[in-house]
Parts: structure tokens; C-alpha cells; sequence
């Protein structure tokens, strides 16, 4: 499985050029057509970061913005939805590893004498 595919497994139902999937992910220091490594902490991290800009690029477009009503059913919640995600999205990065970082517990010096 390559990055792309990987990147393509994330975001689901988004409907992106494939050139422009490749520049997500070269911006977040991933080659399109490398393998993937699900051992690496720091290539699944990179993917999420790249899920995460197309998702804040999503945001950004103001008509994705509006109140949709078709008969009796409304659309109008999909922007606050898709914030929830990204919010969820940034915090899940925060807390995640790279290869460089030891795999122990969060442990810092709140106090030092």
C-alpha cells in the first residue's frame, strides 16, 4: 500500500484530484507513491496531518457554509460537524508519537528543586 492509498483510506467520500492529494502530502513530508509503514509512528502521524489539511481546506469554502433544505430534511450542521472533526483530528496528533520519541508515558517536571 502506498501513502496515496493510505491517505485515500482517510478520507473517504472526499472527492479530490489525485495531483492534488500529492501536494497534501508532499506538504506533510510524504512521497505519494512510497510504501506506507504502519510501524512508523512518524508516516502515520504525517497522514493524519495530511488528512487534517484537506479537511481544513474543506472549512475554508464558504458555501459548504450554508443551510441546505431539501423537502422536510435540513443540512445544516456540516460545518460544525466537520470543525468537531478537525478539532478531533488535532488533538489525536498532538497526543500521537513519532519514531524519534521514546514509546513510555507521558512524564514531565512540574517542579524541579
Amino acid at each position: 500500500m502506498t501513502n496515496l492509498q493510505r491517505l485515500l483510506l482517510e478520507t473517504k467520500s472526499i472527492d479530490l484530484d489525485q495531483n492534488e492529494l500529492i501536494v497534501y502530502l508532499e506538504e506533510n513530508g510524504l512521497k505519494a507513491h512510497d510504501e506506507y509503514n504502519p510501524q512508523s509512528a512518524t508516516n502515520k502521524r504525517n497522514i493524519y496531518k495530511t488528512a487534517l489539511s484537506i479537511l481544513e481546506s474543506i472549512a475554508n469554502n464558504p458555501s459548504l457554509m450554508k443551510v441546505y433544505k431539501l423537502d422536510d430534511m435540513t443540512v445544516a450542521d456540516f460545518h460544525t460537524n466537520l470543525i468537531n472533526r478537525i478539532d478531533q483530528l488535532e488533538r489525536k496528533i498532538r497526543q500521537m508519537k513519532t519514531d524519534e520519541q521514546e514509546q513510555t508515558g507521558n512524564v514531565f517536571m512540574l517542579f524541579n528543586s
